[in-house]
């Protein structure tokens, strides 16, 4: 899995406005044709409550559904049994009480194809810190509804629920908690819907799967308190925690969503991701980031409300004298590639609210990752323009096209029609908690890297179409350019030769 980019490499966020070509660090173009953008969002914030799923969450059926084979919890091991006798496209319905598998650590259910499990009131599948695994299998349409999934002991990088990534899977007001190890895992056309995902040792979710996850719908879920275990701190910036971590997917809704209080960041697109709508989810009081899009391609990130986030690890790192603008909504080596097929070709991130985090949004792009280059973390991963990775090397990569195509980059991000809010007073923080950021750092290594020097940073800041406007700020913002040594003030911001927020306004605000 891919790690945590820090400023000896951090990640980092990034604006770009929409063009009709790929941009690459020289300024050249690529003849492609867009795809169709996103529909346009009728409002800054989500307009229902949160998905308080876990403190109400919905009941089953108190009786069987019509042709359901009943699982007794008094017989250990029966709902794996039943569904090993049983013929694929089964109903199980699960009395209320709690319901065990065998005393292996690998015994667990293996659904056949379209087998529904329907939870009564109260019905609990418990792990008792004993088995790895409660459903797996390659099975594909595979429903979970109503129950409760709790205590399991899946290793780090592996999940409990749906272990194998199977296809198809619908998992609908279910909760599951209190597990090590990723709560519940993702494959293709997986649909994740009012359930609760909480207090799990690593993710809530984890959405992975060699060979990727197409079309993934999180919606409506209460995402809450994971990361237990506090890997970062195991495998100091390991990249391996938050509430839900995305990892080579290609296409995913994730709206509605209550994400809060994780250790770590709450929602973490890593390596090759494309075609992302995140909209309308309150994500607040996360220890780290509240959006990472890592090394990633095109999203649309509209309508969310954003609040408190990165407290815990802002702090620490102020604390540290790390001067890295580290920030709640995080865009690193990502952006738009109109190349590559989705709603978008932009990375476009417009009517939020973001309030009181610690920091703002930060595009980042290091000069040092790209394929074949030792400083790229996600080790063995190369652009999804390059399937090759073997061609990135001298001399090829000093040319086009590879010169462009050879490296992630942060270009074509539009950042407009948000509102930014900053007291310094509620955060009690003095410094480096009221920042915008665009920016990279000086090329070095490898020795034969064709990056060297300030080409990045030059290119991130001014050639790659990264635009802040029509943005509402209130407090005593600064912003990061080309590099961590240079913080403006609005003015300088708005001026040449940034030319940045364009029709924004700031007003200093109480926080000051």
């Amino acid at each position: 899995m891919g790690i945590k980019w820090r400023h000896r490499a951090l990640p980092a966020a990034a604006l770009a406005l929409a063009l009709a070509a790929a941009t690459g660090c020289d300024g050249g173009t690529t003849d492609a044709t867009p795809r169709p953008t996103a529909a346009p969002s009728t409002s800054a914030a989500p307009s229902k409550p949160p998905a308080r799923v876990c403190a109400k969450p919905a009941a089953g059926p108190a009786k069987a559904p019509p042709g359901a084979v009943t699982v007794d919890p008094a017989v250990p091991g029966d709902l794996a049994a039943k569904t090993e006798s049983s013929p694929a496209h089964t109903t199980f319905w699960l009395r209320p009480g709690t319901h065990t598998l065998m005393s292996d650590r690998y015994d667990q259910v293996i659904p056949k194809e379209g087998d529904v499990y329907v939870g009564a009131p109260g019905a609990v599948l418990d792990g008792r810190r004993s088995n790895h695994y409660a459903f797996g299998g390659a099975a594909s349409d595979v429903a979970i509804r109503y129950l409760t999934v709790q205590r399991f002991v899946a290793p780090r990088d592996e999940g409990v629920v749906n272990h194998d990534s199977a296809d198809g899977w619908v998992i609908e007001h279910t909760t599951i908690r209190d597990n090590s190890g990723a709560g519940l895992m993702a494959g293709s056309r997986q649909q994740v819907r009012a359930s609760c995902l909480r207090d799990n040792g690593q993710y809530g979710m984890n959405a992975y799967k060699d060979g990727g996850v197409n079309d993934l719908v999180v919606e409506g879920n209460e995402i809450v308190g994971n990361n237990t275990d506090d890997w970062e701190r195991l495998r100091p910036d390991c990249g391996c925690s938050g509430g839900v971590k995305f990892w080579a997917v290609d296409g995913a809704d994730v709206r509605g969503n209550w994400v809060h209080d994780n250790r770590g960041t709450g929602l973490w697109a890593d390596t090759n991701n494309n075609d992302f709508l995140i909209e309308g989810n309150l994500i607040e009081d996360n220890d780290g980031a509240a959006l990472i899009y890592e090394i990633s391609y095109n999203a649309v990130v509209r309508g969310n409300t954003i609040r408190r986030n990165n407290w815990v690890e802002g702090r620490a790192s102020a604390a540290a004298g790390d001067t890295f603008p580290l920030a709640t909504v995080y865009l690193s080596e990502s952006g738009g590639e109109p190349r590559i097929r989705a709603r978008t070709d932009k990375i476009d991130v417009y009517r939020n609210l973001l309030e009181d985090n610690w920091s703002g949004i930060t595009l980042w792009e290091n000069a040092d990752r790209f394929c074949n280059s030792p400083a790229n973390t996600s080790s063995g991963e190369c652009t999804l323009l390059v399937k090759n990775t073997g061609r990135c090397v001298q001399p090829a990569i000093a040319g086009a096209p590879l010169y462009s195509d050879c490296r992630w980059k942060t270009q074509r991000v539009d950042v407009h029609d948000n509102r930014f809010v900053l007291d310094k007073s509620v955060m009690r923080c003095t410094v480096m908690c009221d920042r915008m950021a665009v920016l990279s750092n000086y090329g070095t290594y490898p020795d034969w890297s064709p990056y060297q020097g300030e080409r990045v940073a030059e290119a991130i800041t001014g050639r790659q179409h990264n635009r802040w406007h029509d943005n509402v700020y209130v407090g005593p913002w600064t912003f990061v350019v080309h590099d961590a040594s240079r913080t403006l003030g609005f003015g300088q911001w708005r001026g040449s030769p940034y030319r940045q927020d364009a029709g924004s306004t700031l007003r200093p605000g109480d926080g000051g």
